[in-house]
């Protein structure tokens, strides 16, 4: 059964730093894309950031590009989502997402799996 376990969750003041990583179980990590999608209360769940089987290849929502940095350890089945220079704009629930399919990276639409979600509050 796939499994996606989230953490690193947490508050945060503007201007700080938060690691959030993304442990899988019961597929074959390597052969799914992975990204990070977030859903701030009343909106809808968007794009943060992704990264292709090998890792070589990322991609950033426009509104973190530069701050966030996404990778992942296919030997420890580990992906993870660095986030520097919080805005209050970034507080969100955070979702880790597989897909193994050849679709646009940033479509919600063609993911297989999703974990639970962490909180991610930042303050001003």
């Amino acid at each position: 059964q796939a499994q996606l376990v989230e953490s690193g969750g947490g508050l945060v003041q503007a201007g700080g730093s938060l690691r959030l990583s993304c442990t899988v179980s019961g597929f074959t990590f390597k052969n799914y894309r992975m990204s990070w999608f977030r859903q701030a209360a009343g909106k809808e769940r968007e794009f943060v950031a992704g990264v292709e089987w090998s890792g070589a290849y990322t991609y950033y929502g426009d509104s973190v590009k530069g701050r966030f940095t996404i990778s992942r350890d296919n030997a420890k089945n580990l992906v993870t989502l660095q986030m520097n220079n919080l805005k209050p704009e970034d507080s969100a629930v955070y979702y880790c997402a597989a897909t193994s399919g050849y679709g646009h990276i940033k479509t919600m639409t063609g993911y297989n799996y999703w974990g639970p979600g962490t909180q991610v509050t930042v303050s001003s």
